[in-house]
């Protein structure tokens, strides 16, 4: 039997299959949010999926001149490093003060499992999603913080009762919305104030 010489585009096609199946891990990543219909948690793929999608269905809500295809493509990306960093509640300081060093470490190796000149492209778009300074970078975070406003909605509290969660904690949160999407971010807040009306909510 002749021995088979990889050939350069093989290589590369080998190292992206690779990353394939290391992304795959994303699945696994159980997120605290409840599917809306309440009959079990999501995972960061399917999370990822919805929001990236919300983008292409509410991206008329993004400021002018919005490049929709990067935010759909930023937020594909945005939580690859929790396949090593883990699913950080948002709710959680103390969770939250340590996540930033544990994502870059995750960002470091995941994302240079790639060949040359595809792994940077995707750090930079999981950068710009952390640093917020670009609308699209906006917008994708407003997305990013108002899917799970929209869950626990329909779940009449979901989380938010379950970890104790208050109002003025969710407002926060809507704040960001607000930069990234003032009328995805009113619609955020009138959300919070008929959770709270209805119970589901805590002041």
């Amino acid at each position: 039997m002749s021995r088979v010489t990889i050939v350069p585009e093989e290589d590369r096609l080998t190292t992206q299959i690779a990353f394939a199946v290391e992304i795959d891990k994303l699945k696994r990543i159980v997120r605290r949010n409840l599917l809306m219909d309440g009959s079990r948690r999501e995972n960061d793929a399917e999370h990822s999926w919805y929001v990236a999608t919300l983008a292409m269905v509410l991206g008329e809500h993004a400021p002018p001149g919005t490049d929709i295809q990067r935010v759909m493509a930023m937020l594909l990306v945005h939580d690859l490093v929790e396949i090593d960093a883990g699913d950080t509640f948002i709710y959680d300081p103390v969770a939250v003060a340590a996540q930033a060093e544990a994502e870059r470490a995750a960002a470091d190796r995941i994302f240079a499992l790639l060949p040359d000149g595809q792994g940077t492209p995707l750090r930079e778009l999981w950068e710009e999603f952390e640093d917020r300074k670009t609308p699209e970078a906006r917008f994708a975070k407003a997305l990013d913080r108002f899917a799970p406003i929209l869950a626990n909605h329909h779940t009449e509290g979901g989380t938010w009762q379950l970890f104790k969660v208050t109002a003025a904690q969710v407002r926060e949160k809507v704040r960001l919305i607000e930069e990234g999407s003032p009328s995805l971010g009113a619609y955020a807040r009138a959300i919070v104030e008929e959770s709270v009306a209805r119970g589901h909510l805590p002041e």
